[in-house]
């Protein structure tokens, strides 16, 4: 693909995009310039009608409409960047709309299967680290990456708050609870520090707050197979995910009395757009108290 490599290098360094939305746009690119292939064409000789054939096929085979959106999204993209290097004269993705996505059902944890699933951790070396990565993740909604991004200097436990990155380099504070908070301080004292020196390892500027058995930062998939071991512990096997857990602690929040306004920071969106999901349980909820408070109700 021309331009490819260049392309991604762009969104990286000017567009300042995350390493989740990196890996989007690649897999949706790869996948149309492996679809014009199969045509014997090329993704730069691509024409509209070939656009609307593909994201037929995606919706054939089941594909959700959020998912053709985001992958028509990607090629919008792309293109842009193709006509702006001259590369491309025309863009084959102009005015092609996209689908009105699903009404999705939230999905998410009740509060007892949460509390299940913190009450499994052991007091083993790892058995403490799981329980602080476990209550952080439902303690404070924050995304796995942003997990796995946290220095330890981004901890503070006095004041008790992290400092976490943000999807696109915004730093924001999280407030974490008291659950939370013991939780990450047993981590500190007695895990942690097994754990780094285990081979080695000593504290330095950029240390990663949590470490796998090597004292190394934890990549994605490793934090899956932890997520994975306890969730088939708890039963709640292909129901536990970082976003369900994500999910869980808006839902509870909101449950709770919290408003949209507060939980969009907490949750590190720029926007309300993303939380309109969120309303369907913000307007039970509403509908809830009223029934319960209003005299004549």
């Amino acid at each position: 693909m021309l331009q490819f490599d260049a392309f991604m290098d762009y969104l990286k360094k000017d567009k300042n995009a995350s390493e989740n939305t990196l890996t989007a746009y690649g897999r949706d690119i790869r996948a149309f310039d492996r679809y014009m292939s199969d045509k014997g064409s090329s993704i730069e000789k691509a024409n509209k009608t070939d656009v609307v054939s593909y994201i037929m096929e995606i919706n054939k085979a089941g594909r959700s409409k959020a998912t053709s959106n985001r992958k028509l999204a990607s090629l919008r993209a792309y293109y842009g960047f193709l006509i702006r290097g001259g590369v491309c004269k025309e863009d084959p993705t102009t005015d092609i709309r996209t689908s009105r996505a699903d009404r999705r059902e939230l999905e998410f944890l009740s509060l007892a299967e949460v509390e299940g699933l913190l009450d499994l951790p052991d007091d083993s070396i790892k058995g403490i680290r799981d329980r602080a990565i476990l209550e952080i993740l439902y303690g404070t909604g924050i995304m796995v990456m942003e997990l796995i991004e946290l220095n330890y200097s981004d901890l503070n436990l006095r004041m008790g708050f992290i400092t976490c990155s943000g999807a696109h380099g915004k730093p924001r504070i999280v407030p974490i609870g008291s659950y939370a908070k013991q939780a990450l301080a047993r981590y500190v004292q007695e895990s942690r520090p097994a754990l780094m020196h285990r081979n080695g390892n000593r504290e330095a500027a950029g240390s990663p707050l949590f470490v796998n058995y090597t004292g190394e930062r934890f990549t994605r998939q490793g934090l899956w197979k932890v997520l994975t071991r306890y969730a088939e512990a708890a039963g709640l096997e292909g129901r536990l995910t970082p976003h369900i857990l994500r999910t869980s602690f808006a839902v509870h929040m909101i449950q709770n009395g919290a408003d949209l306004k507060t939980l969009q920071e907490l949750m590190g969106y720029d926007d309300m757009q993303a939380m309109q999901v969120y309303l369907q349980v913000s307007k039970s909820r509403i509908k809830d108290v009223y029934d319960k408070t209003h005299p004549r109700a």
